[in-house]
């Protein structure tokens, strides 16, 4: 069972059946349909099916009109509100703790005031708490969450299926993004707005002015949007204090939000957006002083110069390079946007972490961060992944359009990617031609075309088209099929979607042991049922991809597959002030086969959830796992006397896999919190797949083989196929975050990986990554991080310096130092041993970029 998949298999339906803990918004704009008036014992409360029969009061049962003021001063954005005019505004009080309190009253009071011109809309915050116990830092954007915040939700289009989360701490640092219905919050989403924050003798306060034209969003007379706003206490055991409700019975988290109305006279404006940007960077690094072809045929083993020495290839410092790129983003209406991109510059300014890889069968996902597949992201997701943004890896031009038209949400992109006929110069001049690229791809670029069309039926159900196109020589791949959600009633949720993909393309027969080139067609589904209420849940889920199935534009873990899932969850009612607040179990079992009808593995397990007092967070799980594996999975299928197989031995290949994992989170005070994890898989299945230099196979045919190579080359036989086994996984997680003082950050994190065989008793792998990130902020906008990874797997080291002031999204300056170097490690051009000291590479880069934003 892959490393940690086993620990997490219960995630796959978290959404669904996980704890309670935060609210979801409602259809009838005038609520007619949606609220009975209670009984005369509660004259002035009203009772919304939106919220199960949580009674409200009147004032959050019906949509809460926000004043227009004139701003002939303007107003300071200072953080106190203390200008007259938030006297005119909307007032939202009375607020629910809702986690870990189920609708009880909050441990402190808070007030949100909102109000608008033609121009922004104006929110401000009042927090009532002890100044001296009031978490916050001078933090990155984005990252305010593990400290005291409040935040406010915007459902623009009152459609119950995305809103705008946009969080603040007390100093006024943002945090915002996309919230998904179903999917959560997407903060790698940054919008143009201005806040500040205050800590003062009675607690803390903020202030927000929200440019309508940062926004997508329908308005007018008659119109509504979604609303709701909360405050989050870190302190309190992560405390969540919500104006309106949470019925832990009703699915959903929008459906659960109150309305606002009123904004008729915003003024409509077309905004255009340029952002262009320049990179400049001298980058050293090591070149090939033999071919690739050489390197190739020695793998692991010294290649010598002709005077007897080890051939490290020599480090070359190229001439500084300028990359200069342009963002265009032109909003057509308040609800449709054009974002075009010409030769972005896509410089990388965090990089992705480090993770364990060996002996992974699959590919592993990593989030996009590039800011302009990030507009509008949301449109582009669905269960089966038929886009993936990340395999558009270097475009020279990219467009895109999204936006919502009354039922209809749409998102169209195109673009060109260079990097599929980007050689390096070492492949273009190898004297084999066997290593050179065909003239056919050299040089060539490949276009990728998408279309998201979606419609709303009813308040809570919809159907969507989903269609992908990817064309590059020789390979032709086209992807296109349904999705949809439809809610059963107010506890239960289904979700489905078919795909139907067509690919020219080579594909690898087993039987004939060939890569044809030829066409192929094939099939994905996801189909899913969500039971929620508070004290129970299920979740089913049925997805498979057949054998030819490929979307060459998303993303796909596996084909030729078929897996089924039951998971049932039984929850305590939450106890705020009990030792044990609120625990949640989780019972589940899995199985998969592929589409030949064999059977490939499964789960069946369980895990508890417990939330304690002092913000301590437990997660154990254990379970039995088994899988089983085929030769023609990996290579060909054997045909006795004529062809080997795939493995060496048995062509097929079993193993039960009991498992265990626990996890632990602790939050100290407001400068320290660490984390832990511990886990093993038993009988885990080691591929043989071997993991780089400093741990070849260690199967016993393998094994077998080089001892008979030693004793003579010439007889030691044919190089041996895989010889997949079982042996021992065991996996440790251990990390912390300090912050001394208000603008330094310190996290750390150590992960080890380690599977050993039984059957020869050898370390298939043992990896060590630690992870060193420190962070000081000398403003909101100016900050300088340090960042060193090491992996003893490689043996290699990474690490940044950055300096950056970002003031907003699309305006920022950047200077770095990139380097990566080997200690005692393994030539990236050879895979030979290095003793001491090499460096791979090295960059200086200094990057700028400006937004230029101009309304009509």
């Amino acid at each position: 069972m892959s490393r940690l998949i086993a620990y997490a298999a219960i995630l796959c339906f978290a959404s669904g059946v996980a704890a309670q803990s935060r609210p979801e918004a409602s259809s009838d704009p005038m609520l007619t349909a949606g609220v009975e008036i209670a009984p005369k014992s509660s004259p002035r409360v009203v009772r919304s099916k939106r919220t199960g029969g949580v009674d409200l009061p009147v004032e959050k049962a019906r949509p809460v009109s926000i004043p227009k003021v004139s701003l002939e001063n303007g107003i300071t954005i200072d953080g106190k509100v203390d200008e007259d005019l938030w006297e005119r505004a909307a007032v939202f009080k009375d607020f629910y703790q809702t986690s870990p309190g189920d609708n009880i009253s909050p441990s402190k009071p808070t007030i949100v005031y909102v109000m608008y011109d033609e121009k922004n809309l104006y929110i401000a915050f009042k927090c009532w708490d002890d100044p001296d116990k009031i978490r916050a830092t001078v933090a990155k954007r984005d990252n305010v969450f593990g400290e005291d915040n409040v935040r406010v939700w915007l459902d623009t289009y009152n459609d119950h299926r995305r809103a705008y989360e946009l969080g603040f701490n007390p100093l006024g640092i943002q945090q915002d993004g996309i919230f998904t219905e179903g999917r959560g919050a997407d903060f790698s989403v940054d919008i143009v707005m201005e806040s500040k924050g205050a800590v003062l003798d009675w607690g803390w306060s903020v202030e927000v002015k929200i440019p309508f034209k940062s926004l997508r969003y329908t308005a007018g007379e008659g119109k509504f949007w979604g609303f709701n706003a909360a405050r989050n206490i870190d302190r309190l055991n992560d405390e969540f204090d919500s104006w309106m409700p949470d019925d832990r019975n009703v699915s959903g988290f929008l459906i659960k939000h109150g309305k606002i109305t009123g904004l008729n006279e915003i003024k409509n404006e077309r905004t255009l957006e340029i952002v262009p940007s320049i990179t400049l960077s001298e980058t050293g690094s090591r070149k090939r002083t033999i071919p690739l072809s050489v390197a190739a045929g020695n793998p692991y083993h010294p290649i010598f110069n002709p005077d007897g020495t080890v051939d490290p290839g020599r480090f070359v410092n190229d001439p500084v390079q300028h990359d200069i790129g342009l963002n265009i983003k032109y909003t057509i209406t308040s609800n449709i946007t054009l974002d075009a991109a010409i030769n972005p510059d896509f410089a990388e300014i965090e990089a992705d972490a480090p993770v364990v890889t060996a002996n992974q069968r699959f590919p592993i996902f990593f989030a996009e961060k590039r800011p302009f597949f990030l507009e509008g992201v949301e449109i582009f997701q669905s269960p089966l992944q038929p886009f993936y943004s990340r395999t558009i890896v270097d475009p020279d031009v990219a467009t895109k359009l999204t936006g919502k038209v009354g039922k209809y949400s749409f998102g169209f992109l195109i673009a060109s990617d260079n990097a599929p006929g980007n050689f390096s110069e070492d492949e273009r001049t190898d004297p084999d031609p066997d290593f050179r690229p065909s003239e056919e791809f050299l040089d060539k670029n490949a276009y990728f075309a998408v279309v998201r069309v979606k419609r709303d039926i009813g308040s809570e159900h919809n159907i969507g088209f989903f269609g992908t196109a990817r064309v590059f020589p020789r390979n032709r791949n086209f992807t296109g099929g349904f999705d949809g959600v439809y809610k059963l009633n107010a506890k239960t949720v289904a979700n489905f979607q078919v795909l139907a993909t067509h690919s020219r393309n080579y594909f690898y027969d087993p039987g004939l042991n060939e890569n044809n080139y030829r066409t192929g067609n094939g099939l994905g589904y996801f189909f899913s049922v969500d039971y929620t209420t508070d004290r129970h849940g299920y979740y089913i889920e049925a997805t498979g991809r057949s054998r030819d199935y490929r979307a060459d534009a998303g993303f796909t873990r596996r084909t030729n597959t078929n897996s089924f899932l039951f998971a049932n969850r039984l929850s305590t009612k939450s106890r705020p002030d009990a030792p044990v607040i609120r625990l949640n179990s989780n019972q589940f079992v899995r199985y998969q086969m592929d589409w030949e009808g064999r059977n490939q593995g499964g789960i069946v397990g369980a895990n508890v959830n417990v939330n304690m007092q002092g913000n301590v967070f437990l997660y154990a799980e254990a379970g039995l796992g088994f899988e089983t594996i085929y030769e023609d999975e990996f290579g060909p299928k054997r045909i006795e006397g004529v062809r080997d197989g795939g493995f060496f031995g048995a062509p097929t290949r079993s193993a039960r896999e009991p498992y265990f994992g626990v996890n632990l989170n602790k939050t100290f005070n407001k400068h320290f919190s660490a984390y832990g994890f511990v886990g093993s898989v038993f009988n885990a299945m080691d591929f043989d797949f071997g993991a780089g230099p400093l741990f070849d196979r260690v199967s016993p045919a393998y094994l077998a083989y080089l001892e008979r190579y030693r004793q003579n080359p010439e007889t030691a036989g044919d190089y041996p196929a895989i010889d997949p086994g079982t042996g021992t996984q065991f996996d440790l997680q251990l990390g912390m975050n300090y912050k001394p003082t208000d603008p330094l950050q310190i996290s750390f994190e150590y992960t080890k990986s380690k599977l050993k065989r039984k059957d020869t008793g050898e370390n298939a792998y043992d990896t060590n990554i630690f992870s060193l990130r420190s962070t000081y902020q000398f403003t909101r906008f100016i900050f300088t991080r340090v960042r060193w990874d090491y992996d003893t797997l490689s043996r290699r080291a990474g690490g940044q310096m950055l300096f950056g002031w970002n003031p907003n999204p699309g305006t920022a300056f950047y200077v770095g130092y990139n380097d990566s170097f080997n200690y005692n490690g393994f030539s990236p051009l050879t895979g030979q041993f290095e003793p001491r000291f090499e460096r791979n590479s090295r960059t200086f880069f200094v990057r700028a970029s400006y937004l230029f934003r101009k309304s009509f």
